[in-house]
């Protein structure tokens, strides 16, 4: 568990973003319950006012839902919403960056690797490889969940856990 915090952003969107990313890699699926606030917090030894904060953005999002005295779950869509999210931020925010810097170091288009180049394709497989056997940066979220491998995060949702969150 890595609780090494980044200062120059607040903890609940590092939190928030964390859970962003077990969704988007499978380690949470829809309909699976997060882990409590209590849990998070005591983990990672934080406030359960700014886990609760985390939280209620995911919820605001439509990521999250609260299920009274259940918790909060992966919503239905959850997956494909902040799919489409993160690769709307990636082509307004990243790639001009990205792209300014291979005009500033003068690279040629050509010289760039292709997908269907096999040091790329093997480059992107060994990183979904990476991806697909990391551990879950939450407490409890995701690990031993044999449905966190499926292809498609959405086609096998996982039984909720009994632990409500507070």
């Amino acid at each position: 568990m890595d609780t090494n915090w980044n200062d120059r952003e607040p903890i609940y969107l590092q939190i928030r973003e964390r859970i962003v990313r077990l969704i988007l890699s499978g380690g949470l699926v829809e309909e699976q319950q997060l882990p409590s606030v209590r849990r998070v917090a005591t983990e990672y030894q934080v406030n359960p006012l700014t886990v609760m904060k985390a939280y209620q953005m995911l919820v605001d999002e439509e990521v999250v839902e609260k299920r009274r005295g259940r918790g909060m779950f992966v919503r239905i869509g959850a997956w494909q919403h902040l799919l489409e999210g993160e690769r709307r931020r990636f082509l307004e925010d990243e790639w001009p960056r990205v792209l300014q810097r291979i005009r500033r170091l003068g690279l040629d288009p050509e010289e760039l690797p292709r997908p269907a180049d096999a040091a790329a394709e093997s480059t992107i497989e060994s990183a979904m490889e990476e991806r697909a056997g990391t551990t879950s940066p939450l407490p409890g979220g995701g690990e031993g969940d044999e449905s966190a491998e499926a292809d498609h995060p959405a086609e096998e949702p996982a039984g909720g856990k009994e632990e409500a969150n507070e």
